[in-house]
């Protein structure tokens, strides 16, 4: 827990910004562990909130730099699947942005929704409603049965 406690809400940012890009790190562990040692829960859900939202927003604008040339070359796929592949993403656009809090594939939808260069602050908001909620509901199981579980292992 020491470590936790060493670099509080500033790591619990860095952490879960890291955690939403390609990076494999868990910012759900690194909220648990900064409630478990007595922060803030509401701090704690803006701070991992925030984080997570600029760090998936950050894939979203890698993926709005790539090129369709540069995938058709290097991943070998054709124009016609991009193009059936991008209709796909303008009806369903938005709620994928919804879902970008998903493990893995969430950073891929991610920099594919900012590839097919879906609306930025639709996205933007989704995402940002969708990681809240997300953390929201760790915060609330922590608020419920936090005490329980440091009670079950202080013994």
């Amino acid at each position: 827990m020491e470590f936790f406690e060493q670099f509080g809400y500033c790591g619990l940012f860095i952490g879960s910004y890291l955690a939403s890009t390609l990076i494999p790190l868990s910012s759900d562990l690194l909220l648990a562990g900064l409630l478990l040692t007595g922060a803030n829960p509401w701090i704690c859900l803006i701070v991992a909130t925030a984080g997570n939202w600029l760090g998936g927003m950050t894939s979203y604008y890698i993926g709005y730099l790539g090129k369709w040339e540069w995938i058709e070359r290097w991943f070998r796929v054709k124009k016609e699947q991009l193009e059936k592949q991008k209709s796909r993403i303008d009806k369903y656009g938005n709620l994928l942005s919804f879902f970008t809090w998903l493990p893995v594939i969430g950073d891929v939808f991610a920099i594919g929704l900012g590839f097919y260069k879906v609306s930025p602050k639709l996205c933007a908001l989704y995402m940002l409603v969708g990681r809240f909620v997300r953390f929201l509901a760790w915060t609330l199981i922590y608020l419920q049965y936090g005490k329980q579980f440091l009670q079950y292992f202080n013994r």
